[in-house]
């Protein structure tokens, strides 16, 4: 162990925060003069840490999988009769889906109707919150060999989560529905009006941009619109909820505060570009 005398070490602890200082004010010019650099060292730096972040998660995913665990054994006799009562009532709509399903199984049958291709789609798990330029984000662990690209659909076991835009070689950052970056065309099924939903960095993302004469109601599902081409059209969102301040908001019904593992869809849509199409602007010519 190197000892230092005590009056380097109150310099080197006074010199330690002016350093940080301008190291971070260096990077932020760094990052205004070259994007593209920035993002390729940051997805490097992702690249190389998710490993890292994979391993950590491991025990802390088994962790609050016991607890959860714990939880549900506590509550399982409450559990157990809501869930009686609703094995009633899905028996009940089970035959209404099944009438249903035969009348539209033949009314396709008439209409000579071709159905859409399964859509492809990969599996990749969450290892770390990692906002990045963005405030809501997520890390995913990709592997050495993947096939995502920015643009692609990020869906839970319950809904609509996001879509990509980042991808390095080993990871990809999943941009959530609720960051104030986010746009997403989509559907009110009550009335089929078309809306955007707006990311505010809250629990709820707010609807804006309906049509005139049309007001979201509460409960209304919300899926997302194949508007310009970016998203697919019926995928699943949320309902509608109006805060206390009279804004209409979209409680989604993905949990993104514990998003353990996504699947990643490809549409095969051309509404978002790849960065190699975005072309950069021309310099301006200098006056004489």
């Amino acid at each position: 162990m190197i000892r230092l005398s005590i009056p380097l070490r109150q310099a080197l602890a006074r010199l330690s925060l002016p350093v940080l200082i301008a190291a971070a004010f260096g990077a932020m010019l760094l990052g205004k003069a070259d994007a593209l650099l920035i993002e390729r060292a940051r997805m490097a730096l992702a690249d190389a840490l998710s490993p890292i972040w994979g391993a950590v998660q491991q025990p802390v995913s088994a962790m609050q999988d016991g607890v959860r665990e714990a939880q549900a054994l506590w509550n399982m006799r409450s559990e157990n009769a809501r869930l009686i009562e609703e094995n009633e009532r899905l028996r009940r709509w089970q035959a209404t889906a099944l009438a249903l399903e035969a009348e539209n199984a033949l009314l396709r049958r008439q209409l000579a109707w071709v159905p859409d291709p399964a859509p492809a789609f990969r599996t990749a798990r969450v290892v770390a919150d990692a906002g990045g330029t963005y405030a809501r984000a997520v890390l995913l662990a990709a592997g050495p060999q993947h096939s995502i690209r920015k643009g692609q659909i990020a869906l839970d076991e319950r809904g609509f989560v996001g879509r990509v835009t980042e991808v390095g070689s080993r990871s990809a950052r999943v941009l959530l529905a609720t960051d104030i970056n986010s746009r997403i065309p989509v559907t009110l099924e009550g009335s089929r009006a078309r809306a955007i939903m707006v990311g505010n960095n809250a629990a709820r993302p707010r609807l804006q941009h309906w049509p005139e004469g049309v007001t979201p109601r509460e409960g209304d599902r919300v899926v997302t619109s194949a508007e310009a081409g970016a998203f697919p059209a019926g995928l699943p969102v949320g309902v509608v909820r109006w805060s206390e301040s009279g804004a209409a908001e979209v409680e989604l019904f993905a949990q993104l505060d514990r998003l353990d593992v996504l699947r990643l869809f490809d549409f095969g849509l051309s509404g978002i570009l790849p960065p190699e199409a975005v072309a950069r602007p021309e310099p301006r010519p200098g006056r004489r």
